[in-house]
């Protein structure tokens, strides 16, 4: 069989990193032999992504050879796969995306989509991504380029945009919403399907069937008999369960990523009696999770902890999923997965040129979106408005235009007035300096 070769850019994205090649040795010979090179302009973080990823492949004699480099355009050409995870500027850019706007009363559990934060990330990411992008076109244009780095919407329509290239954007959000209803359910994950569409970390699951029957009414009842007997398992996601109670459609990623579309229903933080990325779903706690998990790959490479064994025990999730897309093109399988691809005309009440989130078949010809023609209107409404805000942020990480920064920062709705818009858009440019040549050069 040939030597397939996979490039991933970003590689210090630690657990990514870990559970994709996991997943690689586990998938047996279906991918042997194969050729794994990792990429990453953190040198410290390359070499010990490096050591771990050998380990793992040593310690089950996987036919499987780790190359990587800081410069990808060594290891790109030839390629077959290529996966993007970067994150510009890191967890410390990450950290001004959403502490700088609390100073102006706006509160983010995530900021790393919309708001503010997205808005911001959006503007170092998209000139890089582009970047990555004409050199892949260069060095191996017929590879399948996925990319999993965020703001996943405005970086693929950025890319189609100006490049007219087939980047697929993929993230776990619609299978782990899955495996949330099974468990509440108290049913296997393989008993529950939906078909939803939306934007990334907004998708509206409007079909859901627990073997093979609609589960709408089964989940109302299984909600209301939860709040009769003051078990509240619903609690953890509130708004997620008003919304399907109240349009019969479950949001995708629940709350944490939810509620920074709806700014306006959450002012000033407010969430239920929180504060919003304070004191309910922490964004302190993600940056201190990310910081420790990184401490710990460097501790694994180098010997001074134990390798994780749990990482060949294959579990459904986006790295899986990766696997399970790349078999299903690779032998024609002609499988269903949730992928960020232009919408084309697949959902007719939303704009043909938009990057949505939808099922598409993986096939030996690449994906082919299934068309959906009951898409409810009011589901088409709110992604309509969101688009809005893409399109203003692509636009203003495409030109350096501050005022198309401002536009996009009162078209999100969490910024009120347009002197607040300006002083707050300045401030986070000027923080994030050294990562926008197309604003400071």
């Amino acid at each position: 069989m040939k030597k397939r070769k996979i490039v991933l850019i970003g590689a210090g994205s630690s657990v990514f990193t870990q559970g994709l090649v996991a997943d690689f040795i586990t998938s047996g010979k279906d991918f042997a032999p194969l050729e794994i090179g990792l990429v990453d302009i953190d040198e410290k973080a390359l070499d010990s992504i490096t050591k771990l990823t050998k380990k793992m492949v040593e310690v089950k004699a996987a036919d499987m050879e780790i190359h990587s480099s800081v410069d990808r355009r060594e290891l790109l050409p030839n390629a077959d796969v290529v996966i993007t995870t970067i994150a510009v500027g890191g967890r410390r850019a990450w950290e001004d995306d959403v502490f700088i706007p609390r100073k102006y009363g706006i509160y983010q559990p995530v900021g790393d989509t919309t708001m503010p934060g997205g808005i911001s990330r959006a503007q170092r990411m998209i000139p890089v991504m582009l970047e990555i992008a004409r050199d892949i076109q260069e060095l191996c244009p017929n590879a399948y380029f996925f990319n999993y780095s965020n703001p996943m919407t405005a970086i693929c329509a950025a890319i189609h945009k100006e490049l007219g290239m087939n980047v697929i954007g993929l993230c776990h959000g619609v299978i782990h919403v899955e495996q949330y209803l099974a468990r509440y359910l108290g049913r296997k994950l393989s008993e529950v399907k939906s078909i939803g569409v939306g934007l990334n970390h907004l998708t509206f699951l409007y079909d859901i069937r627990v073997s093979g029957e609609d589960a709408k009414q089964l989940l109302i009842e299984r909600y209301y008999e939860l709040q009769k007997k003051e078990t509240l398992q619903y609690a953890d996601n509130p708004f997620s369960w008003t919304f399907f109670e109240k349009y019969k459609m479950f949001p995708a990623v629940l709350d944490r990523h939810v509620v920074e579309f709806f700014p306006e229903r959450f002012a000033s933080g407010d969430y239920y009696g929180k504060k919003l990325g304070v004191e309910a779903i922490s964004f302190e706690d993600v940056i201190a999770d990310g910081d420790r998990i990184y401490e710990e790959m460097h501790e694994m490479a180098d010997g001074r902890r134990e390798l994780n064994h749990h990482l060949f025990k294959r579990s459904d999730g986006e790295h899986e999923q990766l696997v399970d897309i790349l078999h299903s093109l690779y032998f024609d399988e002609r499988k269903i997965f949730s992928v960020n691809m232009p919408n084309n005309g697949a959902i007719p009440n939303l704009p043909r040129h938009a990057v949505l989130e939808l099922p598409a078949v993986a096939a030996a010809g690449g994906f082919k979106p299934l068309y959906l023609p009951d898409y409810p209107s009011i589901a088409a409404s709110f992604i309509r408005k969101r688009l809005t805000v893409v399109d203003l942020t692509v636009e203003a990480a495409l030109t350096g235009d501050v005022s198309l920064f401002v536009e996009a920062l009162l078209a999100d709705g969490s910024v009120q007035t347009e002197g607040a818009a300006l002083r707050l858009a300045h401030e986070l440019l000027e923080a994030n300096r050294e990562h926008l040549p197309q604003y400071f050069s």
